[in-house]
């Protein structure tokens, strides 16, 4: 995305991550005296300083604009403080914090502590919020889709503010050089592949070495782009769907006809980053701003158009970062009337360009700091009205999801898919019993 050093550049800044092989499932849950009922506020009226936890989205940079943005706030006789919190271990430093009431009243994080902390009765939800956004326009201004992950029976448990996607990119020059189309569907992404094999480049470009995710995210991609997914639409586990089977057994016929790096399994997200700037990657799945986050800005890396299923189904996944409230605040009047205000300024982050996600807000990705990119504009128009979540089939998001991003359960099967060392049925077996230990009944 910026630089090596970057935590952008690392698959810790996706979403905040709760995919540390599933650490945050491992952790208890906080005693039921930590925070009251998820549905009671913070005590008192406005008042008081709301404490703002953020992460490292990106460059220092990026938090020295937030820490401004945040600290500009004054409203409801309150203002409020800004503290970054590192990707080490932070579940656990939200625990401890959350437990002893010493946490923040708002914060960033992990993609699916929402749902964790929810469990727990420690999140204030945010009806409010929203409601003010109606009444404000602001509400309009979402893109497609991006709130309703959010969106449970008892109230949204948080307010997402940018997009984690998942896009094929592909190198011109190399389709060129191989004298081969595009890609549309599955069937000419096998022929791709081959063509790029003749020329000395892999044609569906992933890893799964150590902290590299993108190999977890190629084979749920495939999945869902096949109209499957993990679970149900009533979220039940159903990994042995023939969907996913079909997936699984095209994946695998990409790997026994070398389209898959062998060496892939090895491979960490910068060994990734390399092969596409060395040109020896054709076609795979990436973030957004891969020009940018390799470094090469030559206009040879470029937004692919979506592929079809083998049945007509169009989808990628997406991981949608959220800023959510809890009930330990001075005020939670001054929590909401802080999260509007915040998500009102956001636009500053895409402005000064510190920003490799996907805004949530249509008005940002019109920006021109934005808009000038035509990649940006493509998985705008493109990509984000296809985009899934790892719940699918289903729509709403879950606290087991952390379960399942980056475990060892899904690290292991994808391994075994991109070395071609099982059947798809087995790999998927195998995979669904290891998730069945995990996952909370």
């Amino acid at each position: 995305m910026f630089n090596k050093s970057s935590i952008a550049s690392s698959p810790l800044s996706r979403r905040g991550f709760l995919g540390l092989t599933a650490a945050a499932a491992s952790v208890p849950l906080l005693a039921a005296c930590g925070g009251g009922s998820a549905s009671q506020g913070g005590s008192g009226g406005a008042g008081g300083t709301i404490k703002f936890w953020d992460m490292p989205w990106a460059t220092p940079a990026y938090n020295d604009a937030a820490k401004k943005i945040a600290e500009g706030f004054s409203g409801a006789n309150s203002k409020a403080s800004y503290q970054i919190i590192q990707w080490n271990n932070f579940y656990q430093t939200f625990s401890s914090a959350i437990a002893s009431k010493t946490g923040p009243a708002v914060s960033t994080g992990g993609g699916f502590q929402a749902f964790q902390f929810e469990q727990q009765g420690q999140i204030a939800y945010a009806d409010k919020v929203i409601d003010k956004l109606k009444s404000d326009g602001k509400f309009d201004d979402f893109l497609p889709g991006v709130l309703d992950p959010f969106k449970t029976d008892k109230g949204y448990v948080a307010v997402p503010w940018q997009l984690d996607m998942r896009v094929f990119w592909y190198r011109k020059s190399l389709f060129e050089k191989a004298n081969v189309a595009l890609p549309t569907d599955w069937p000419s992404l096998l022929e791709a592949g081959k063509a790029l094999k003749k020329v000395g480049a892999f044609g569906f470009t992933t890893g799964a070495g150590s902290g590299n995710n993108y190999a977890n995210h190629s084979m749920i991609m495939m999945m869902v782009n096949n109209g499957g997914g993990v679970f149900t639409k009533d979220g039940q586990l159903d990994l042995m769907n023939d969907r996913n089977v079909e997936a699984m057994e095209f994946v695998l016929e990409l790997v026994s006809n070398g389209i898959v790096d062998p060496a892939a399994v090895s491979y960490t997200t910068d060994n990734m980053s390399a092969q596409w700037k060395d040109g020896k990657a054709g076609y795979g799945l990436f973030q957004v701003n891969v020009p940018q986050r390799v470094g090469d800005t030559s206009g040879d890396l470029l937004v692919a158009d979506p592929i079809k299923g083998p049945h007509g189904d169009k989808a990628t996944i997406v991981f949608p970062n959220n800023i959510m409230m809890y009930n330990n605040t001075p005020s939670q009047a001054a929590s909401e009337e802080f999260l509007v205000y915040y998500l009102g300024q956001i636009k500053e982050l895409w402005r000064q360009k510190l920003m490799s996600a996907l805004p949530v807000f249509k008005s940002i990705t019109e920006l021109p700091e934005f808009a000038s990119d035509p990649n940006n504009v493509k998985i705008v128009k493109d990509w984000q009205p296809i985009a899934k979540t790892f719940a699918s089939q289903g729509n709403t998001l879950n606290a087991n999801l952390a379960a399942l991003d980056g475990g060892q359960a899904l690290n292991q099967f994808s391994q075994t898919i991109i070395t071609g060392k099982s059947d798809a049925k087995t790999a998927l077996q195998t995979f669904q019993s290891a998730l069945e230990s995990v996952l909370k009944k």
